[in-house]
């Protein structure tokens, strides 16, 4: 009897410390949000929607403010994209190579391995888009900027390979052995039965794949705060310098704005507007898994 009842008090309490780190995590996720609109809220009591949506300047420092805040977007939406040129068929190449290809030994060798990519300080990217890729690419195209989106972007890329090469790796590898062998059955080779069978099977996996490597780089900061020029133009050209919604934040937050002010608040306005894109990221990814996840 007093076993049982020993056996019930561990497991009563494992249970309420389980349930109270998952609701630490959803409380202080609302924390966040709550605090980004309270101080969001302050921001546009004195710029409007209109402005701030519409506008494409960003010059909330400058004597004669701006408050539009295109110009950051695009920047983010800019180096996000070449990161994701570079990392998505990059990652989904590996993942196929370490799950269909490689043998076991060299696999759990060589995941360990990339995974230490994810694990190098993001100042250390930066700095090695800055003096190294940029000089290297300036070689090929003359007229590239010394800050740029291109080099950032592209570093970026590389940096977020581990995220989607390993939760893509897991999901193919997650796929049942049966489905394989009826693809070679059928007399399909290694390379067919990865394009055309395991990937669509492992199509949910690999859509939460993509969407960390999204996120990752929408809300990288150091690279694009270093090599990105911290220049807020609205353009699409990846030779010029941009600037980040992060970027920016980590200029503000430097300490030089007066707390308060609405030229401080300016950070919590682009605070709002990245979790917003990372949200609506989220939700694209989401509704791919369990579209897949019901049509397989």
């Amino acid at each position: 009897m007093r076993i049982h009842i020993k056996k019930k008090l561990k497991e009563g309490a494992i249970e309420t410390i389980l349930f109270l780190s998952a609701l630490s995590s959803v409380l202080i996720t609302i924390s966040i949000v709550v605090i980004l609109l309270y101080e969001s809220y302050g921001f546009f009591k004195v710029v409007s929607f209109k402005e701030f949506l519409t506008e494409r300047q960003w010059t909330p420092l400058f004597s004669d403010p701006k408050f539009g805040i295109l110009p950051l977007v695009m920047g983010t939406l800019l180096t996000t994209s070449i990161a994701l040129i570079v990392a998505l068929p990059l990652g989904l190449m590996v993942a196929i190579y370490m799950s269909e290809y490689a043998p076991r030994k060299f696999r759990e060798t060589i995941k360990p391995v990339l995974e230490l990519l994810a694990a190098v300080p993001t100042v250390v990217y930066g700095y090695f888009a800055l003096l190294f890729l940029t000089p290297l690419l300036q070689k090929f195209i003359p007229d590239l900027s010394g800050f740029n989106a291109l080099s950032p972007g592209i570093i970026m890329g590389i940096m977020i390979i581990p995220y989607v090469s390993s939760v893509s790796e897991d999901a193919m590898r997650a796929v049942p052995m049966h489905i394989r062998e009826g693809s070679y059955a059928t007399g399909a080779t290694k390379f067919q039965t990865a394009f055309k069978v395991i990937i669509p099977s492992a199509f949910s996996g690999i859509a939460a794949a993509f969407i960390i490597g999204i996120s990752r780089a929408i809300g990288e900061t150091m690279v694009v705060a270093i090599a990105a020029g911290m220049q807020p133009n609205f353009t699409v050209n990846p030779l010029e310098p941009v600037e980040t919604l992060t970027a920016y934040i980590v200029q503000v937050s430097l300490g030089d704005v007066p707390h308060g002010t609405v030229e401080y608040k300016t950070i919590f306005a682009a605070g709002i507007t990245l979790f917003l894109m990372t949200l609506a990221f989220n939700i694209i990814g989401f509704w791919l898994r369990k579209r897949f996840r019901e049509a397989y």
